[in-house]
């Protein structure tokens, strides 16, 4: 599994009170903890309506002094992300474009450049004007992306797709976890370098006892092809039923990675 942490995040109260204050120390241990655990991206989200560039500067200054992890960059204003690229000390992730042309156009000939050759991409399946309803129309949005993917030679294994993981609570099964496992089986059948992703805490928003529907979830999403995920790298039981699911999916020869997650004290055993 591919872990975009989660948690340097101003959309999170902990979080957003540290960037009000400037709290260097905060950011810094979140970002260790996070590299750490596990991470391939640190996701630094500012979420702020008032100079956002500057704060977004800011955090990422603060998280490369402590950890070589990649960054991946994120708003939801596109230019915002485009200006904050040259912060970064090596490639990272694009958060986010969707099926809006405009956001494409803007993003994908600044990735097709030499020096953004290696950085990935997420792309959420939200239409021009609106979120798409139904795994067909979803899967509509993400041919038009990869079609202006391949436009700019930008290569599949760059891409991670979020098929819109939403509240379970809030939709009835067509149009919640089935659908959505729908589209991520479409995705790795017939696009398979292709990444699937999407924020695993999503679908337990409102629910009681919430860490027990985010295992279940990555557990059934995986063996439909999720293999990249924003979430708190921190949960190790999160991590340990990632680890099981990968096995139980053939994704772990012989059970190695899981076997080594073991020893490693992922699953509360000593080191």
């Amino acid at each position: 599994m591919i872990i975009i942490a989660e948690k340097l995040n101003g959309a999170i109260p902990s979080c957003a009170k540290a960037i009000a204050a400037r709290d260097e120390a905060y950011i810094k241990d979140m970002a260790v903890k996070q590299a750490e655990s596990g991470a391939a991206f640190l996701d630094v989200h500012a979420s702020v309506k008032d100079n956002e560039l500057d704060v977004l500067k800011w955090m990422i200054d603060t998280v490369q002094s402590v950890t070589d992890c990649p960054i991946a960059v994120d708003s939801s204003d596109v230019n915002v992300i485009i200006e904050a690229l040259p912060f970064c000390k090596r490639p990272g992730m694009f958060n986010s474009v969707n099926g809006s042309s405009h956001k494409i156009d803007a993003a994908f000939p600044i990735l097709a450049k030499p020096e953004y050759s290696e950085w990935h991409v997420m792309a959420l399946l939200e239409g021009e004007n609106s979120i798409a309803k139904t795994a067909a129309e979803r899967i509509e949005v993400f041919e038009s992306i990869m079609s202006k993917a391949k436009q700019y030679g930008i290569a599949d294994n760059r891409i991670h797709i979020d098929p819109l993981i939403e509240m379970l609570c809030t939709t009835d099964d067509e149009e919640g976890i089935s659908m959505v496992l729908e589209i991520m089986r479409h995705i790795k059948t017939n696009y398979p370098k292709v990444h699937i992703s999407g924020a695993i805490s999503n679908i337990s928003f409102n629910l009681p006892a919430r860490k027990f529907v985010n295992q279940a979830f990555a557990a059934v999403a995986i063996q439909a092809g999720m293999d990249s995920a924003v979430m708190d790298p921190l949960s190790e039981d999160l991590r340990a039923v990632i680890y099981a699911a990968e096995a139980m999916a053939g994704l772990d020869d012989f059970c190695a990675e899981y076997m080594a997650a073991y020893r490693e004290g992922i699953f509360g055993a000593k080191k």
